[in-house]
């Protein structure tokens, strides 16, 4: 595997600039034949994972470089780890004040609000109040107290969310409230990724993020790119199928290795708005949409709907396909598709023939 440190890279083009002004710069040709380039580095909390083709060494650096960058970007911006970043500096302004942000923040939470109305606030990027009381209950391994996770809903709720389009701008209309992006952030982080790729003319790629992928052209001589959806029990390393995608976002949420246990009974690291609690029913989401900010952000909210309001929800939005696995206590497990999933799975059989 190649790897660019992102410390090399203001050295690495001021000789590619260089060398450009030598011997003039010109784009590949386009017959070519591509080869198959892999680079990894950490961001996000988790590996974010490129694979492209492209004519040569040179080409497939630089691109991977520009996507690494853009991601290390997109951190500074929306993580709530960060007290420097832009998310957490608008979440600590007073309450109502209109606050001009940058493009992509303004960008997700649109995006953030509309899956908040579609799915009545089972997603909610306003939910950072009770994901800090929770991840302090990981921590201690002590549930928090009805009177603290009633505290903290007094300052969730994306109503009090206010959008200023015109402007450009993000008002927080109730005191305490803060944004958490962890349900989205690194689908749209995928997503950006792969358009930095696409722009330094490298096509045929995928950005992988942990359990969010976002897919670009088909590898030479495939119909697709093959992704494997993990099955949520761990007793087997077999996926629970595969399916061949091009051009989508694929996303896969569960609590197979984020979870606790607390007076003996397991939580995952996903918290439900209406109880302040992580959930409590093993319960793993595979949603495929038009692009990975849109599979990351309903893979989250369908594991909060649960199976059956999850898929009802999945239906009813255009270009989505979803599949619900559920874990009994007993081991009995439930896989449940939505009718795009069992006409993809079709497909795929179609394909691999």
């Amino acid at each position: 595997m190649v790897k660019i440190r992102p410390h090399h890279w203001a050295i690495w083009l001021g000789l590619s600039l260089a060398l450009c002004m030598m011997t003039g710069c010109q784009s590949p040709s386009s017959d070519q034949p591509l080869k198959r380039f892999t680079y990894a580095e950490l961001h996000m909390a988790t590996v974010f994972r490129i694979v492209m083709y492209a004519p040569n060494e040179a080409t497939a650096n630089r691109a991977a470089e520009a996507a690494f960058y853009r991601v290390a970007d997109l951190e500074d911006i929306m993580s709530d780890y960060d007290p420097r970043s832009e998310l957490s500096r608008l979440s600590n302004q007073p309450p109502g004040t209109a606050i001009s942000v940058s493009e992509d923040l303004f960008n997700i939470l649109t995006k953030s609000i509309r899956i908040s109305q579609l799915s009545d606030g089972a997603f909610d990027v306003t939910i950072g109040p009770l994901v800090q009381l929770w991840r302090q209950a990981r921590k201690t391994k002590h549930l928090p107290t009805s009177e603290e996770i009633e505290r903290s809903k007094q300052a969730v709720g994306f109503q009090h969310l206010k959008l200023d389009k015109t402007h450009r701008s993000v008002s927080l209309l109730v005191p305490g409230m803060r944004l958490d992006l962890g349900g989205i952030a690194k689908g749209y982080a995928a997503d950006q990724a792969l358009a930095m790729l696409n722009s330094k003319g490298v096509n045929r790629a995928m950005v992988a993020a942990s359990g969010d992928i976002a897919l670009g052209d088909a590898p030479p001589g495939k119909a697709g790119w093959t992704i494997a959806i993990e099955s949520i029990d761990t007793s087997t390393n077999s996926p629970a199928r595969t399916v061949v995608l091009t051009h989508a976002g694929i996303s896969t949420s569960g609590d197979t290795e984020q979870y606790v246990e607390i007076d003996g009974r397991r939580y995952s690291h996903i918290v439900d708005a209406k109880t302040g609690l992580g959930l409590t029913e093993r319960i793993g989401v595979t949603v495929i949409a038009k692009n990975a900010t849109t599979s990351d952000g309903l893979s989250t909210t369908l594991s909060v709907l649960g199976t059956n309001r999850g898929l009802q929800l999945a239906e009813r939005v255009t270009g989505v396909s979803a599949l619900v696995v559920t874990l009994e206590e007993n081991g009995r497990k439930n896989v449940i598709q939505s009718h795009r999933m069992q006409k993809m799975h079709l497909l795929h059989q179609e394909a691999e023939k």
